[in-house]
């Protein structure tokens, strides 16, 4: 596969944790990246500085001398930059990592033929460790699907999904994140509460979290590993009660239903 030129408009987290893995990449696929920032011109130097990327104040004008454009700015100013592009592109992919901005979006406000793919990453992307859904255009080919692996490759794992699909697991593998760095805050509250440091408590709730992550990742069951810990009659079986009387999974249920429906007005 040819050297690939990448467009990147927007330059926040997202925007930085892709450009962050691609330039670790060592597969000589990537040719020079590109970013454009609406008004923060300190950010474009910053990037410029830590990772060698060419930088720009418009982004206009660089459409026609790349082959992937990547919008990694806000959902609600999507709409118009689509609108621009459909000006000015001629076969280039272009990738959104917007909530909300599904291909069936994108196709409608770009020329007909024009290949897009709406990758949803998280912010584990920062780390190499996103779980990223993505999506395919109508439009795609073999030489565009090559593109967008190395571009999820660079930033973790990546599960292809339908449409539908990853607009409905947006909360579970997108947002959800956000609630269990919640569920950390209290559990490190609690820690707090009998007498440890703030410091201890970070540690002790990090390394519970990792541990029994590994424990699912190495192939156990939910179920299993709640029996295994929650014996009949004893003090875990105790705080398992007040969860189920809480009604924590009808909350979190609640949380991701809450959280979708917003993502897919955003489109």
């Amino acid at each position: 596969m040819e050297n690939t030129k990448i467009l990147m408009i927007g330059a926040g987290r997202m925007g930085e944790a892709i450009i962050s893995g691609l330039m670790k990449d060592e597969n000589g696929y990537l040719g020079k990246i590109t970013v454009a920032n609406r008004s923060d011109k300190e950010r474009l130097a910053v990037l410029n500085e830590l990772y060698g990327i060419h930088i720009t104040d418009h982004w206009q004008g660089e459409v026609e001398d790349h082959d992937v454009i990547i919008l990694a700015s806000p959902p609600h100013t999507q709409d118009e930059q689509l609108n621009e592009l459909g000006k000015r592109v001629d076969g280039q992919l272009i990738i959104t990592v917007a909530a909300g901005i599904d291909p069936t979006y994108m196709e409608k406000r770009l020329p007909e033929g024009t290949p897009v793919c709406w990758i949803m990453p998280n912010t584990a992307a920062q780390i190499g460790q996103s779980i990223s859904t993505y999506v395919y255009g109508r439009h795609v080919r073999e030489i565009h699907r090559r593109k967008v692996s190395v571009i999820l490759d660079a930033i973790g794992f990546s599960e292809e999904l339908t449409e539908d699909q990853v607009h409905n697991l947006t909360a579970v593998t997108g947002s959800a994140p956000a609630f269990v760095y919640t569920f950390v805050e209290a559990l490190e509250g609690a820690a707090v509460e009998n007498g440890v440091t703030t410091d201890q408590a970070r540690i002790l709730v990090t390394k519970m979290l990792l541990g029994s992550a590994a424990m699912l990742d190495a192939g156990y069951d939910p179920k299993e590993l709640i029996s295994q810990v929650a014996s009949p009659g004893g003090s875990t079986a105790e705080g398992i009660k007040v969860l189920e009387r809480e009604k924590f999974q009808e909350i979190l249920n609640k949380a991701v239903r809450a959280t979708n429906q917003h993502a897919r007005s955003q489109g």
